[in-house]
């Protein structure tokens, strides 16, 4: 195929669509006959994944690998950021964990230049073999504050020479500020790499918005070369949070009501997605005691920092009112740092987290943890409380050893979770009602999701979760085709 140039998605801010639309150009790419490659040179985000040698990516390239049906790689995000605490964040170069720095050691001007040549060498890597590169920025393109330390924005544009596309959310309202800010803000050398802007997430007939488009040409000089509406029907996995904030909290009858609790820095949310396609089940966010009242089974997700989170769902009351929900009767599921969070304590005794170096867990399992510098990072092929059949898929990332408190009379009748494929355990299992695992993409495999719903039976013709995914990549590259101007992009990307 004929070498394109690479193609670059930045925003007028964040939370403006830049991944979705990256991952619908990966897959139409793929389906075009090209092999296309997702890249994100700094990505800011607690959802992150494992690839294959080990290494940590922002999660959202994962996705993008999947939809051009690639092996997620390090080079794909060369530069993790995950925020532990206020102003300071885990670094992760190269998939590896670098340390812990604030954002003002983080600015430094030493530590950016050496930054953008690891990302640029990593781009200059995938760029060898595959074709295209498809960029995604972060954040805002205009911050000029930032602009002489950008490594992921104009600056990476302009070193590759992409074809340069500008992502606007109409939903947010004053679209024609920012794009119109966002494009005269820049230095004449970055705007003329624009070579179109895109408006995104519109409600209603978008014929409404011809004479808009047309203003913001003349506006702008840059062309509008289509106009996304919102994507109601296409499910792809989240990059933000904020997401969460979008999820019905009420509990549906017939179904098995699962509540996830909302987490101050909750991380890796992507593990209840399985959940959420499976019919038998209604999932929903909470930080409330309340909330958890109609729920059947809760679940603690993952976290960045697991002793100031569970030291938050203590103060508001979430803890006491598991503890009763499982004297009640319901499930009770932790997952990595929510697994964490069951046992009787987490210790931080080297600062990994923060200034606080012990926290009482919520105690349903007999259990303790100690925090360490060693991260583990995998992808891991296990069986599920030694179920027979296929072997479910998972990945481990955190910081931390669990082990068996001494002398608690519970441990008699705890079990490992689950097999890995080298015989070694994971994880913990109490009951019928309450188990804990590192494992990330737990909840993926349809033998654990069986088990959470006690026996209900999953719907007639309801693919797998894979399969899902796979009609979801092609459903949103059908979407976003239709509406975008794929002729000029081309020409954009072989000229």
């Amino acid at each position: 195929m004929e070498k394109l140039k690479p193609m670059m998605f930045v925003g007028t801010g964040s939370d403006v669509g830049k991944s979705v639309l990256c991952t619908a150009l990966c897959r139409i790419f793929r389906q075009d006959g090209y092999c296309p490659a997702p890249f994100k040179s700094q990505n800011m985000a607690l959802n992150s994944y494992s690839t294959l040698t080990g290494g940590e990516i922002g999660r959202a390239q994962a996705v993008q690998a999947e939809a051009c049906g690639i092996v997620p790689e390090t080079d794909m995000n060369p530069v993790l950021l995950k925020p532990t605490e206020e102003s300071v964040s885990q670094v992760v170069v190269d998939g590896q964990p670098v340390g812990n720095m604030s954002a003002r050691e983080y600015f430094r001007r030493g530590n950016k230049q050496d930054l953008w040549g690891k990302a640029l060498a990593a781009y200059q890597r995938l760029s060898g073999r595959y074709n295209p590169i498809v960029l995604e920025g972060a954040g805002s393109i205009s911050e000029l504050n930032l602009r002489d330390r950008d490594i992921t924005n104009m600056r990476m544009a302009e070193a590759v020479g992409a074809s340069t596309y500008l992502v606007a959310d109409i939903e947010r309202g004053g679209v024609f500020a920012s794009v119109y800010g966002s494009v005269m803000l820049l230095p004449e050398t970055q705007r003329k790499l624009l070579k179109g802007i895109i408006i995104n997430k519109f409600r209603g007939d978008v014929s409404l918005f011809d004479e808009g488009r047309r203003m913001l040409e003349d506006l702008t000089g840059v062309p509008v070369v289509g106009v996304v509406p919102v994507l109601r029907d296409v499910h792809i996995p989240a990059e933000d949070s904020m997401a969460l904030e979008h999820v019905d909290t009420r509990p549906e009858v017939g179904k098995v009501n699962v509540a996830v609790i909302r987490l101050p820095h909750v991380s890796n949310f992507t593990d209840f997605d399985a959940l959420v396609f499976d019919g038998r089940f209604h999932v929903y966010y909470t930080d409330e005691p309340a909330g958890l009242s109609g729920a059947d089974v809760i679940i603690l997700p993952g976290t960045k920092n697991t002793i100031a989170d569970l030291e938050h769902i203590r103060r508001n009351g979430v803890v006491d009112a598991v503890v009763e929900a499982y004297g009640k009767g319901k499930q009770v599921v932790g997952i990595c740092g929510g697994y964490q969070m069951l046992g009787l304590r987490v210790e931080d005794p080297l600062h990994v987290e923060g200034r606080q170096e012990v926290a009482e867990g919520i105690g349903l399992l007999p259990l303790v943890t100690v925090l360490g510098t060693k991260k583990m990072v995998c992808q891991s092929e296990f069986r599920f409380r030694d179920v027979e059949g296929e072997a479910c898929q998972g990945y481990q990332i955190h910081m931390g050893e669990t082990s068996v408190a001494a002398g608690d009379a519970r441990a008699t009748g705890l079990q490992p979770l689950n097999t890995l494929s080298d015989g070694s355990r994971e994880g913990y299992w109490l009951d019928e009602r309450c188990w804990g695992s590192y494992m990330h993409g737990i909840l993926d495999n349809p033998v654990v999701l069986d088990a959470l719903a006690g026996g209900i039976r999953r719907p007639e013709g309801q693919p797998g979760y894979v399969a899902f995914k796979e009609q979801q990549y092609d459903l949103l590259a059908e979407r976003v085709r239709q509406v975008l101007d794929m002729d000029y992009i081309y020409r954009t990307l072989k000229g």
